[in-house]
This record gives C-alpha cells, structure tokens and sequence, in this order.
C-alpha cells in the first residue's frame, strides 16, 4: 500500500522571499527562453515527434 503524500511546507523567512522575487521577475518578463534555445527545444522536440512509437507508427 502506497504510502500518503505529505502536505506541501509552507514557505518563510529569506526562502518566502525569494520565492515571491523570483515570480515577480518571471511574470515581468525577465527569464525568457533565447530565440536560439527556443530553436534547439523545438528542433529536439520534432525528432522525438518523427520516432516510431511502440505500434510502430511515428
């Protein structure tokens, strides 16, 4: 039998913080991904897409 999941601690002090800074910067834009990384993603992304499944089919 699986054992339950404990609840999720809550965040204080320097790690609340830093937590609550780091999603302002993210909802202002400030850590986006490169166009060149985007490509790579994208060009990773489609050559998984292309390999056969396991029916055989791409």
């Amino acid at each position: 039998m699986a054992r339950p999941i404990k609840d999720t601690p809550t965040l204080k002090g320097r790690d609340a913080r830093r937590f609550l800074k780091r999603m302002m910067e993210v909802d202002r834009g400030k850590h986006r991904v490169s166009p060149e990384e985007l490509a790579r993603i994208k060009e990773s992304y489609n050559k998984l897409n292309s390999l056969p499944g396991p029916d055989g089919k791409p």
